[in-house]
């Protein structure tokens, strides 16, 4: 039983040593931990920061919840009698994008490739230190526009070409988005003419115009996006 484990602590202390016995949990992609049957909140963006994180129970009943390996106090919930409860502080998702890092995480989150999303942001923040929430406020956008695909596409694409901008992003995905329409237009009429000459359809589909990513960059570069 991982209760009698656990050592009574004072409910008011704010800095744990990180010495003293304790047990550690996994910090899931949701930021919650697993304690006693019940599933207990953590601050956005805990997962990305930390993959385990230590636990006490106090004497009044409450987890406290911080960092192994600075004591830093991350949560504090009330333990329920029950099980199979999700107890959750409302400040742990309240106000998503108040503060660069929340806001950050919450972008991120929207990609597949989370790993590669956080390093493509961060990556805009050394850039735009000054104009960072615009960039993140625009690539925010188009998460909530596009298909997961497409974001992932446009992502690797981005950094790919070394394309850092909230502007490149976003003219990527339109880029993307009209070579699918011309390569899905090639197909639909590879098939209407294909009935009548058995190798028109071939020609069309070959012969169709594709624009190459490298003419895009050199667009982009010049500044010419018509």
């Amino acid at each position: 039983m991982e209760k009698q484990h656990l050592r009574p602590v004072s409910g008011n202390i704010h800095f744990l040593n990180k010495h003293e016995n304790s047990i550690t949990r996994s910090v899931h992609k949701d930021n919650t931990i697993r304690y006693l049957s019940n599933r207990y909140s953590l601050p956005l963006g805990t997962f990305h920061k930390h993959e385990t994180v230590s636990i006490k129970e106090t004497k009044d009943r409450e987890l406290l919840i911080y960092t192994s390996e600075t004591g830093e106090l991350l949560a504090k919930h009330q333990i329920p009698n029950g099980k199979g409860q999700l107890i959750k502080d409302r400040k742990h998702t309240r106000d998503r994008t108040k503060g660069i890092d929340a806001f950050i995480d919450t972008v991120a989150t929207q990609f597949k490739e989370t790993e590669a999303a956080y390093h493509y942001l961060d990556k805009l923040r050394e850039k735009y230190h000054r104009y960072i929430r615009d960039q993140l406020q625009m690539i925010f956008k188009e998460t909530k526009q596009h298909t997961g695909h497409l974001l992932s596409e446009a992502l690797m694409e981005c950094v790919k070409r070394n394309l850092y901008s909230a502007t490149d992003f976003s003219d990527i995905i339109l880029y993307i988005k009209r070579q699918r329409q011309a390569h899905d237009t090639a197909i639909d009429r590879a098939e209407i003419a294909s009935p009548l000459n058995s190798t028109s359809g071939w020609d069309m589909e070959t012969e169709a115009p594709k624009r190459n990513i490298d003419a895009y960059t050199v667009f982009l570069e010049d500044g010419d996006l018509s």
